[in-house]
């Protein structure tokens, strides 16, 4: 019998942060993993603000593009609407391995929080929960409100992964693209996905030490 390909989602919202989402989409698709990708109004808004890249607005054009620009396998990359309530990611008898929200705005992390589900990605993050499935929230935003962190504190009890978009500077970053890599590593470990974006710590020679 095949194995089943290893399956997550991927949702992007209005969070300032576009290519860490962008480049996390790269990276799973180059490791061969089918994604489940939903992309709110505002990330759409967003990526016109932050990238050059000129996204279509329906789900399955959605797909298309990114298929074709990431060079992804036929029906590796699934795209659903703000309230397509009948994809896969809405129910738990579908669920992938794990959920990433990246950006992440602090609006969603309160209406997962509260379990409004409202939307598809908010829905759909609820169903990782309560299947008990790994959910990591790249949140964007700063400083954070006391509301915000008691959100947070929530969804870290419930067991999801808090990762706010704090890129290090110890690799010594020469671009963008450096503190991108850096963040997008630190989901992939989380997701047990390999990758060679980053130097691990203790594994090369630190800035200004010998060889």
């Amino acid at each position: 019998m095949n194995e089943r390909p290893r399956s997550i989602s991927l949702a992007l919202t209005g969070a300032s942060g576009a290519p860490y989402g962008l480049r996390l989409l790269q990276c799973l698709v180059e490791a061969g993993i089918q994604v489940h990708l939903m992309l709110s109004k505002p990330a759409q808004v967003v990526l016109g603000l932050e990238t050059d890249l000129e996204v279509p607005g329906r789900p399955v054009e959605i797909a298309r593009y990114f298929s074709e620009r990431y060079q992804a396998a036929p029906e590796q990359i699934h795209c659903y609407g703000a309230e397509q309530w009948t994809a896969p990611v809405a129910s738990g008898s579908a669920v992938p391995e794990a959920m990433v929200v990246c950006p992440c705005t602090t609006a969603t992390v309160s209406a997962i929080a509260t379990g409004a589900s409202r939307g598809l990605i908010e829905r759909a993050a609820d169903v990782v929960l309560k299947e008990r499935r790994k959910l990591l929230l790249v949140v964007r935003e700063t400083p954070f409100s006391e509301i915000h962190l008691e959100n947070m504190l929530r969804l870290a009890r419930m067991g999801a992964v808090v990762m706010p978009a704090n890129p290090a500077f110890y690799h010594r970053p020469q671009s963008i693209d450096d503190l991108v890599d850096f963040m997008v590593a630190r989901v992939l470990d989380h997701l047990d996905v390999e990758h060679a974006l980053v130097p691990r710590w203790g594994t090369a020679p630190m800035p200004g030490e010998d060889a």
